[in-house]
Parts: structure tokens; sequence; C-alpha cells
């Protein structure tokens, strides 16, 4: 990253000699500058989506690998590697996406079948 300095300090003195013959005085105004850096957007990280795909979502195990990626990416972020972290960002959203998405899947699939076999088993027992 570049730095650039915070402050820029030019006495302003007058070149050449006073009119009555004794050298330029340095007691000219003084021009300070100050220079704003522009805030560098942090990448995102998905820490926290990554964790909960971990404790609900886990299908093949795709949170918990998103949750490793997330951490990779938060320790390039901090490792001041913005590229880094932007690459392993984007790997966890998409493991994040995956993970959520099959886990829906899996969830929806599994509450059908209990509907479905509690039906039967309602269906075919016997009367009393």
């Amino acid at each position: 990253m570049e730095s650039s300095p915070q402050s820029v300090s030019i006495n302003m003195q007058p070149y050449g000699k006073n009119t009555g013959g004794a050298p330029a005085t340095a007691f000219g105004p003084t021009v300070t500058t100050y220079v704003q850096q522009d805030s560098v957007p942090s990448p995102p990280d998905f820490v926290l989506w990554s964790f909960f795909n971990t404790l609900f979502c886990n299908v093949f195990c795709l949170g918990f690998v998103a949750l490793s990626y997330s951490i990779k990416a938060r320790d390039r972020k901090i490792a001041q590697d913005p590229a880094g972290a932007v690459g392993f960002g984007k790997t966890a959203r998409s493991l994040n996406i995956a993970a959520a998405s099959l886990g829906v899947i899996v969830i929806i699939i599994g509450i059908v079948l209990v509907v479905i076999t509690s039906r039967t088993i309602v269906l075919t027992r016997p009367p009393y």
C-alpha cells in the first residue's frame, strides 16, 4: 500500500533581499495542508455465515471448509493483503452458498419424508 504523509508544512520565505539591503527574514506565513487517506473498504470474510453453516448446514462438510476459508480471508485482511483476502472471501462465499443450498434441500427432503412416513403409518395401522 502507498503511504502518503499526513501533513505537509511549507515555510513561505520571500526571495532575495528586502529594500533596505537587509537579508530576507524567515518569518513568512506557514501553510499546512492535511492529506486525508481514502478509506479502503474492507473485503468481506463471511465468518458468521460460515459458522452458521458449520453448525446447521454442514452437508458434505462444506460449512467447515467455508469456515476455514473465511478464517484465511480474515488473516489475509489483518496481514494487509487485500488481494489474498478477496480471493479467500470469494471461495468462502461460494462454499457458503453451496452449503446453505444443500442444507435447505436436505431439510426439506427430511420434512417431506417424515410427513410421508407418518401418513403411511397412520393409514396402515389396524383398527381397534
